[in-house]
């Protein structure tokens, strides 16, 4: 009774009462035009089911009515899983299920009209003969019940109406979802423009990481060391470090949101290996004095490799930088074989803050490396730090 009265007040169940009359309005205006021939809509269904577009249309009703989409706070959709296909049909076994479903929806609105019907009439029926005792000639009742036995008896018929109305829209849904339903092509398509959707959001984010938090780092750094050294001449400097890495900053952030704003577009003009003298530059003016050692041509590295090495050398900048402060760093980065090969170490002060393995930045950076079919190692290192990657060259080519 309990899971009745629930299944009562959901707007689902009504949803579907409306599907299931849907083709009763086809009915309606064939018993017009031929009432003597009640089976032809039957066949008038087969050359709509074979149409390829009758899937699509199909498939949105179903969406809409049998399944609508939860709505309102804590509201938790359906699993995609289990939803109905919005695609014209593309194969003819996709055009030879749908025109099952046709025939199915027929005999459940025949169904659902006779029930619909005859249910409320028999109340209507039970409530007059209560009142009157007696009922009409067109009466659907076989005898004339005693005035009580009519009262207890009339809201049954409209209980066993909701009952039916629920367990026909369960029925249908469940059919519908096996004959409308997305294929193994569709489903496998769906999996992967989800995929794509993850990669590509968890790569926006380790891009605002790297580099909003490369020039706050930086803007801390500089502010702090700029009021402990009360010299003007240091303060400018240190504003304008500020201001660069900030202006830079500004101009990723811009373009990320960019790509969150235009569906589809991927981000252009990311920075590169060739502009590696930015972040060494920056690093300095921070405090930290950099041995740097670039080796090859970094500018003809190709695309993937060179972005995901610029924000791997900034990201490990910016941990020198956040967890150890203006300390000597020793910076590595040549062409070897056929891979890059980039590292960053520097010493450790007495009480580090950081932990092997632990941070966004280091799963990112080591991320970074995985996509590319690399690896990134990051952790003690002869008594200091050291970020170390292998980027692959030729299988990038």
């Amino acid at each position: 009774m309990h899971r009745l009265m629930r299944a009562a007040l959901r707007p689902v169940t009504y949803s579907r009462w409306v599907h299931l009359c849907v083709p009763i309005l086809m009915l309606a205006v064939w018993m017009f035009i031929g009432p003597e021939a009640p089976w032809v809509p039957v066949l008038l269904v087969i050359p709509l089911g074979l149409l390829p577009w009758m899937r699509l249309a199909e498939g949105l009703q179903a969406q809409f009515l049998l399944s609508p989409p939860a709505r309102g706070p804590g509201a938790t959709p359906e699993p995609e899983e289990h939803g109905f296909s919005a695609v014209a049909s593309k194969k003819w076994s996709d055009r030879w299920r749908t025109l099952l479903w046709l025939e199915i929806r027929l005999v459940f609105s025949l169904v659902t009209l006779m029930v619909s019907v005859w249910l409320p009439v028999l109340t209507v029926d039970l409530i007059t003969a209560a009142l009157s005792g007696r009922v009409g000639a067109k009466s659907v009742l076989p005898f004339t019940p005693p005035s009580w036995a009519a009262w207890l008896l009339a809201p049954v018929p409209l209980v066993l109406l909701l009952v039916l109305v629920i367990k026909l829209g369960e029925v249908i849904t469940v059919i519908g979802r096996r004959l409308l339903g997305p294929t193994a092509a569709e489903r496998v398509s769906a999996l992967e423009l989800r995929t794509e959707q993850l990669l590509e959001r968890t790569r926006i984010a380790r891009e605002l990481h790297d580099s909003i938090g490369h020039a706050l780092t930086v803007a801390v750094v500089q502010a702090g060391a700029a009021r402990a050294a009360g010299d003007p001449e240091f303060t400018d400097r240190a504003l304008s470090a500020i201001e660069e890495t900030g202006r830079a900053a500004l101009e990723d952030l811009e373009r990320v949101l960019l790509v969150l704003r235009e569906s589809g577009r991927r981000p252009s003009q990311r920075p590169t290996l060739a502009e590696a003298d930015r972040l060494l530059e920056s690093a300095r003016a921070s405090g930290a004095a950099v041995d740097a050692q670039l080796i090859g041509p970094l500018d003809q590295l190709p695309g993937p490799v060179t972005q995901e090495g610029y924000r791997i050398l900034q990201e490990a900048l910016t941990n020198v930088l956040r967890h150890c402060g203006p300390v000597p760093v020793r910076v590595r980065i040549g062409m070897v074989a056929d891979r890059l090969d980039l590292e960053v170490t520097n010493p450790l002060p007495d009480r580090p803050t950081v932990m092997a393995g632990s941070g966004t930045g280091l799963r990112g950076m080591r991320e970074r490396a995985a996509l590319l079919g690399g690896e990134a190692e990051t952790g003690p290192y002869q008594g200091g730090w050291r970020v170390r990657a292998r980027l692959p060259l030729e299988r990038i080519r």
